[in-house]
């Protein structure tokens, strides 16, 4: 009988399989979140309580910046 984690563990097996470092946290109501980063993307997976999956991914374009890049980071996202 499969359960509502089965999904989460499924996921978690794959990723240590495949040898892809994870982190798993719980920030978000009724659901485990796991970050991947792999060479050029970022996943975000959220496994929620009813055991659906929504996966984000998000890819580099390959643009490296130097550090006057931050001012431009910090001047769009401080209040």
């Amino acid at each position: 009988m499969k359960t509502r984690t089965d999904n989460l563990y499924t996921l978690l097996d794959r990723l240590r399989q495949a040898k892809i470092h994870y982190r798993v946290r719980n920030d978000r109501e009724g659901a485990v979140s796991v970050d991947v980063v792999v060479p050029g993307e970022r996943w975000e997976i959220d496994v929620l309580a009813d055991g659906s999956v929504e996966v984000e991914v998000f890819k580099s374009d390959g643009s490296l910046f130097d550090q006057a890049k931050l001012n431009d980071l910090f001047d769009r996202f401080t209040d």
